[in-house]
């Protein structure tokens, strides 16, 4: 994860600052059950108990700041981290069964600059989506066992990048780069690809990996974008299914129909990150330190940890918070990069933290 290319950490501070003051939070219960050391997050049908740390890795292995999160089907957790350009030979995926027990690692092409992952169902298989940011600037397709079907690198087609963007990428950031983070799936099999940190533009590719087109530009108007970072198709019961997107530092989601018209835009967040939908609910995982549910309507039913005095701690001295695991507060959360549910509505989130963090909400109502 990087902030936006241009925006100081000082602007991102003072972002987060004036958004916590300007927030009307839901009230956030944060308790102790009777069972022993049971924590507590939410209310009334949205409780959670808090297993920080849920995942564990074998000690020959290190957390190295977790980006995103995907379960299959058969429960497994896919974990990705950015991990470290200089450490070729350790993994940046990593999978954990239901109870957080290792189980196999892989992925070393992308550290440095692991950054999203989706795990999709194309017929009777399975198969892993994950995009490359810094250095990388990739986007591929694997197996569940970490084999490659096909990589891509910057869509030329666009007429978006520059000569050598595609052949001969560098850690060069700007509107005219690319630098994927997140995918969303259609239909039909293809895709959307969102360019969160390079050109703020979201492409559409066929279910081969081609690219077809893209739409969005770079602003505040409906339809345009500043990091359009987490996408998602939002498919749930009684609606128009489109595509949604976080539009990070705009501090707000926007809908899309499929072939790219704007819907429909919602405002309140903070830096929201990515998101995910079950049954009715979506999932908003926001940057600056809590858990957002919405319902079918796209009503706020639940604020997972919100804390306006704790975010601002979170983010006082440039984030150094991230870097200081003996300061956390259990229940309290810091940078939510990404959250997915499971099956059961269980909900999985990995924070943009030095040290690495997966914490599972176990649905308790």
């Amino acid at each position: 994860m990087k902030l936006d290319h241009h925006q100081s950490r000082r602007r991102f501070i003072q972002r987060a600052t004036q958004c916590a003051a300007a927030t009307i939070a839901l009230p956030n219960l944060l308790t102790r059950s009777k069972a022993a050391d049971q924590l507590v997050v939410g209310q009334n049908e949205h409780r959670y108990e808090v297993l920080h740390n849920w995942a564990k890795l074998p000690d020959k292995y290190t957390w190295q700041t977790t980006h995103n999160v995907a379960v299959d089907r058969e429960g497994l957790l896919y974990v990705i981290h950015e991990g470290r350009e200089e450490m070729k030979d350790h993994p940046s995926i990593f999978v954990f069964d239901q109870t957080g027990k290792f189980v196999r690692a892989f992925g070393n092409q992308f550290q440095g600059g692991g950054h999203g992952l989706e795990v999709i169902t194309e017929g009777r298989e399975q198969f892993l989506y994950v995009t490359g940011y810094q250095q990388l600037k990739n986007f591929a397709k694997l197996t569940l066992k970490g084999e490659v079907i096909w990589e891509r690198r910057a869509p030329m087609a666009s007429g978006l990048y520059p000569e050598g963007e595609a052949a001969q990428p560098k850690r060069v950031w700007g509107r005219d780069r690319f630098m994927p983070t997140n995918y969303a799936f259609r239909p039909d099999g293809g895709f959307y690809l969102a360019d969160g940190y390079g050109a703020f533009r979201i492409h559409q590719y066929d279910k081969h990996g081609n690219w077809l087109s893209a739409f969005g530009a770079v602003g505040r108007g409906p339809g345009e974008f500043n990091t359009p970072h987490g996408i998602c198709l939002d498919a749930r019961p009684g609606r128009e299914s489109m595509l949604a997107v976080a539009d990070r530092a705009n501090a707000r989601l926007q809908w899309f129909t499929l072939d790219g018209k704007h819907r429909k835009t919602l405002d309140g967040f903070i830096l929201p990150a990515n998101l995910d939908t079950y049954k009715d609910l979506m999932l908003v995982p926001d940057l600056s330190a809590r858990i957002t549910l919405l319902d079918g309507k796209d009503n706020v039913v639940a604020h997972l940890g919100e804390d306006p005095a704790w975010r601002a701690e979170v983010v006082k001295d440039g984030n150094k918070l991230r870097s200081q695991p003996d300061r956390w507060v259990a229940g309290k959360f810091l940078h939510p990069h990404d959250a997915c549910f499971d099956a059961e509505g269980n909900i999985i989130v990995a924070e943009w933290v030095h040290t690495g963090r997966v914490t599972k909400l176990r649905k308790l109502s």
